[in-house]
């Protein structure tokens, strides 16, 4: 039984894609810590944030739905952040592939919430 936003697979995803890469970005060069590693901490955390903001107007169907797709383009701009650290080798290979496929999968998810969200 779903209680709160915290309860949603969602949710939990994105709140754990946000602490990883949180810390990961520690590992980019000084010069990029305040432009793409800041831009990828805000996008990291927009997810689960709009999660918990869309879920409490979900009573509102416009309101619930455009905080996910707030949340799906955050999701979407990570992907983008990600290919751009591999390809300047501050990430490795296998870890870039490993984030954007959980942020993929995460996309899938919000949009079957975005679809079924009355059933939650």
């Amino acid at each position: 039984m779903i209680k709160s936003f915290r309860d949603l697979e969602v949710y939990q995803e994105a709140y754990q894609l946000m602490l990883i890469v949180h810390k990961a970005v520690e590992k980019f060069p000084v010069y990029e810590r305040n432009d793409l590693a800041s831009q990828m901490r805000r996008a990291s955390k927009s997810c689960p944030s709009n999660i918990a903001e869309g879920w409490a107007k979900r009573r509102f169907e416009k309101e619930f739905k455009k905080h996910l797709d707030s949340l799906l383009g955050s999701a979407n701009e990570m992907e983008v952040h990600i290919d751009t650290a591999r390809d300047l080798n501050y990430w490795e290979k296998d870890f870039c592939e490993a984030l954007l496929k959980r942020y993929q999968m995460l996309g899938g998810k919000l949009t079957n919430l975005r679809r079924n969200w009355k059933s939650f």
